[in-house]
């Protein structure tokens, strides 16, 4: 008798129906299968937002507020965050508002307690407060080099460190997404931008999101990266002016750069349950630049 006629090897045998139930387990899911409706559904969760008050973090809380989540926005101006609130609001989110200085430990701390008193634990947290400053390298002053260094690396690091202890780990959950940028990614080309400080606080977020990642994997959270491409904000304002919108599309292979929507998808990806099986990852939101 052929060896593969009605005798199999023992292995295959009892791996086969092990596998039927082994998916749900993977995913510490014991539920029926979600829909794609469902995965996406952000309803009862919390999101922190950092930066939220205009620009990619309003874009960010509009998605999360859209599907479902209650919300609060952080950034140093209240009027700002009060009219980001307001708009939130008026499209019937759930959003509320701390002002707090990312780069500063005490507000940070202001921030942490105050967020966890309204919303009672923390989901998602979206770490998009960001400084820029343009200087050629020999010359960059080194306040300006702290300034960034201590808001887009050090201010992440103790925030994400404050709600994982607090929030996330206790729980065994949570989502974590770090706003880097394709300038973390690589270098600038003669001629062009002069951002040593960002470009090297940004490469230090990579790895940042790799290494906590591989740290609190462990406990069911996930740690995730966006490397956002040119969008129009106030930080790129001056960049925009000097080098030009179509200048700087010509570089991606899409000939466009980032509009208001561009950014939703991948940001709910990664604060969903449809990401929660992606871990450690940069996705870059570049229209191609970093493909060629």
């Amino acid at each position: 008798m052929p060896a593969d006629a009605g005798i199999q090897p023992v292995w295959l045998v009892l791996w086969i129906p092990a596998c039927a139930g082994m998916t749900r387990d993977w995913l510490q899911n014991p539920e029926d299968p979600m829909s794609i409706r469902q995965l996406f559904d952000l309803t009862g969760r919390t999101a922190l937002i950092t930066g939220g008050s205009r620009g990619l973090g309003l874009q960010i809380a509009e998605a999360l507020g859209e599907m479902g989540a209650r919300l609060v926005l952080s950034a140093r101006k209240a009027d700002e965050l009060e009219a980001a609130a307001a708009l939130l609001k008026a499209s019937g989110v759930d959003a509320s508002w701390i002002a707090a200085d990312a780069a500063q430990p005490d507000d940070l701390a202001r921030l942490v307690d105050g967020t966890l008193a309204r919303l009672g634990h923390v989901d998602i947290l979206i770490n998009n407060a960001g400084a820029t400053w343009g200087a050629p390298a020999e010359d960059h002053p080194l306040d300006a080099w702290d300034k960034v260094m201590n808001l887009n690396v050090r201010g992440t690091f103790l925030l994400t460190q404050a709600i994982g202890k607090r929030s996330m780990i206790p729980r065994r959950s949570g989502r974590i997404v770090i706003i880097a940028s394709i300038a973390g990614l690589r270098g600038n080309a003669p001629g062009t931008m002069k951002t040593l400080a960002y470009n090297t606080s940004k490469g230090a977020l990579v790895n940042f999101t790799r290494a906590l990642a591989g740290e609190w994997g462990p406990y069911g959270i996930t740690v995730n990266a966006l490397a956002p491409g040119f969008f129009p904000s106030k930080m790129t304002r001056g960049v925009l002016q000097q080098f030009g919108t179509d200048k700087l599309a010509e570089r991606a292979p899409l000939a466009r750069i980032g509009a208001e929507e561009d950014l939703k998808g991948a940001a709910l990806l990664f604060a969903s349950d449809a990401g929660r099986h992606i871990t450690g990852q940069i996705l870059a939101i570049d229209g191609g630049v970093t493909a060629v």
